[in-house]
């Protein structure tokens, strides 16, 4: 049987103890770093306040982030970094609909609509139409649903470590060698 959570953290507990037997604290399962969005689960789809708002495009959703908490971060971490990628947009190259980081490791999650504006507690990055802060889901009308890919980042670099409005691929270079850990959560919108 394996044990997570609570009851692992109690096993292992008695287990230092000398109260059961090594055997057993074997057969404890480690919590995993985890993403969640509040009221979906993995594939979902993301509602049209959500999704995003450009006359341009033809999007008329509300471009609220969701409410994003996650969970178990590796006890190293120091900050967070956050992307989110359509790999089904802009054929080959995918689309960034958001990059955030310097995201403290007090912080546990984002409140919805959080990362829709410029906030005084992470940096934004800038994203694929050029802006630093969440761009939601706008596929095309003729295609399928497309998934949407949060990756959260756990890093060992302090808050303002990194340099302001960087893309994706400038973010990924700056955390080459200082991601601890990383979890994903896939969505999706249209169709």
């Amino acid at each position: 049987m394996a044990y997570s959570g609570l009851g692992a953290l109690l096993l292992a507990a008695a287990a230092a103890a000398g109260l059961v037997p090594d055997a057993a604290a074997a057969d404890i399962k480690k919590p995993v770093f985890e993403l969640h969005a509040k009221g979906l689960k993995e594939w979902d789809a993301l509602s049209k306040k959500n999704a995003g708002n450009n006359p341009r495009f033809g999007c008329d959703g509300g471009n609220a982030s969701p409410a994003l908490s996650w969970s178990y971060a590796p006890a190293n971490t120091k900050s967070f970094a956050i992307v989110l990628f359509d790999p089904a947009g802009n054929p080959p190259l995918g689309y960034v609909h958001w990059v955030a980081y310097d995201i403290p490791a007090t912080m546990t999650g984002l409140k919805e609509g959080e990362g829709s504006q410029a906030s005084n507690a992470f940096k934004g990055g800038k994203n694929s139409v050029g802006s630093d802060v969440y761009f939601g889901p706008c596929p095309p009308a003729t295609d399928k649903a497309h998934p949407y890919t949060f990756i959260l980042m756990a890093t060992d670099l302090a808050p303002g470590t990194l340099s302001p409005d960087m893309n994706r691929e400038e973010l990924a270079a700056a955390l080459k060698g200082h991601i601890v850990g990383r979890t994903t959560l896939v969505q999706r919108y249209g169709g």
